[in-house]
């Protein structure tokens, strides 16, 4: 189930914090986002055991993988096809049902996700360039959820833009990571490896890279409903170091497969965040 990835389910927050709700007192916001948080938790933990199930057998040939415990013989197949039933439809009922108590589209974007995630394990996965893409797309997914469950005034559509940029910088750096770290066995690993180049991906994650800071830069001072005087400018620094040290993990430390465990791991990462944070909050909230 990969709980310690359950914080990228942390952009369904991203709507609450960034529309200026995250205050207080507004409890039935708050607890209709983290009741979303805690679906997401559950509806990608089914999608890592589908996952692992459609892969055991790669897996069993990847230098950590391996380890996992399905490829290990740990958890047999037929215990895991179970949870991984008992998880989705379970999920997938439970939103379904809080859209009607609450009028909103939870269920609809968490069945989204979830398609999302079956057409990437079965085929995505295997066509350059849209096997990044899904990660992103999920990631997007993730944030529209959290706007999904709570009435919107001042939540910009840059910040999808941005969420897009920055996935796609993410998933780009695993793959750079799984080429240099299975060498010349990276196509038998995943076969989708063989149509990339470390030369290929790190132009592209140049690419995205630049996108993601100019984006975020755009949102700071063009969106609707931000305090004015542009103060959400002073957010900038934190993100361009963060992306900096990012790059510095990636390209100095041959890091990059595991973005959770990196800023789970990374001190400097972990302060970056944190002034981020909490100059973000300092700006919307005046506090």
């Amino acid at each position: 189930m990969r709980p310690q990835q359950w914080v990228k389910n942390g952009f369904v927050f991203a709507a609450l914090l960034f529309d200026g709700q995250l205050r207080f007192g507004e409890w039935d916001v708050i607890g209709r986002t983290l009741i979303a948080f805690a679906l997401f938790c559950a509806i990608s933990s089914s999608v890592y055991i589908m996952n692992d199930l459609s892969d055991i057998e790669s897996d069993r040939r990847h230098p950590t993988k391996r380890l996992r415990p399905l490829p290990s013989g740990q958890v047999r197949p037929n215990v895991a096809r179970l949870a991984f039933f008992a998880l989705s439809l379970g999920t997938l009922a439970l939103a379904f049902t809080l859209d009607q108590m609450w009028h909103t589209t939870l269920g609809l974007v968490v069945l989204a996700y979830f398609v999302l995630q079956i057409a990437y394990t079965f085929r995505l996965k295997h066509v350059v360039l849209l096997d990044v893409c899904a990660i992103a797309a999920g990631f997007v997914l993730r944030v529209a959820a959290g706007v999904a469950v709570i009435e919107v005034a001042r939540f910009s559509p840059w910040l999808y833009v941005c969420t897009a940029s920055l996935a796609l910088f993410l998933a780009l750096g695993k793959r750079r990571h799984e080429l240099i770290l299975l060498g010349d066995n990276a196509g038998t690993h995943r076969a989708i490896l063989q149509e990339y180049t470390v030369e290929l991906v790190d132009k592209l994650i140049t690419l995205v890279m630049t996108g993601a800071l100019v984006s975020y830069s755009l949102y700071t001072f063009l969106a609707e409903g931000l305090p004015a005087g542009n103060r959400m400018m002073l957010t900038i620094p934190f993100v361009l170091y963060g992306i900096l040290r990012w790059s510095y993990l990636m390209y100095g430390r041959g890091e990059g497969g595991a973005p959770d465990e990196m800023v789970l791991r990374d001190r400097p990462l972990q302060l970056a965040l944190a002034g981020w944070l909490v100059t973000v909050i300092f700006v919307l909230y005046g506090v």
